[in-house]
């Protein structure tokens, strides 16, 4: 844990354009080394119920989180083949108060994510861009090497509704 006690807003919004940047470019390995150790990446369907017990479209620990960037890199699965090709668009990002008695940093930003996988006639719904579109909030550590992802939780503005392809990361 760091010493510091103030990170500016230019500092978060450096941060998560990068995130966004390591996304996009298939940095996958660097993007996991934005995560603490405990950190966790959610896309629920209703962020209001228990994140233990309730279904969520994505909840991935450390380990998940893992599998899921090897999958993306080292394996061939008809979700993925061909790969996705994403641009995310962060903006409106705002600092919010932390919660009492947390250290976290707490950030809100709305995000759009174009999606495309490049495709042929019979595949459906290839050669066409998706957009998706929500409300991200991180909850971020202030550490010694930098701001390190604690939660990220991904609002889908659709998030109650049936839902394409999501093999890809938002």
């Amino acid at each position: 844990m760091s010493t510091r006690t103030s990170v500016d807003i230019r500092e978060i919004e450096a941060f998560l354009y990068r995130e966004a940047r390591l996304l996009d470019e298939l940095q996958l390995a660097e993007w996991l080394s934005l995560f603490t150790p405990d950190g966790i990446y959610w896309i629920p369907i209703d962020e209001t119920q228990d994140i233990a017990t309730h279904a969520a479209l994505v909840y991935d620990d450390a380990a998940r989180r893992e599998e899921r960037v090897y999958h993306l890199q080292h394996l061939s699965f008809p979700a993925q083949s061909p790969a996705s090709r994403t641009m995310h668009v962060v903006s409106n990002v705002e600092r919010l108060a932390p919660e009492a008695g947390s250290s976290d940093i707490l950030v809100r930003s709305v995000q759009t994510i174009w999606e495309l996988r490049a495709g042929d006639f019979t595949q459906i719904g290839l050669g066409k861009i998706r957009p998706l579109v929500g409300t991200v909030r991180h909850e971020l550590e202030q550490t010694d090497d930098g701001l390190r992802i604690r939660r990220k939780t991904v609002l889908l503005i659709d998030r109650d509704m049936p839902q394409a392809n999501l093999t890809f990361i938002i």
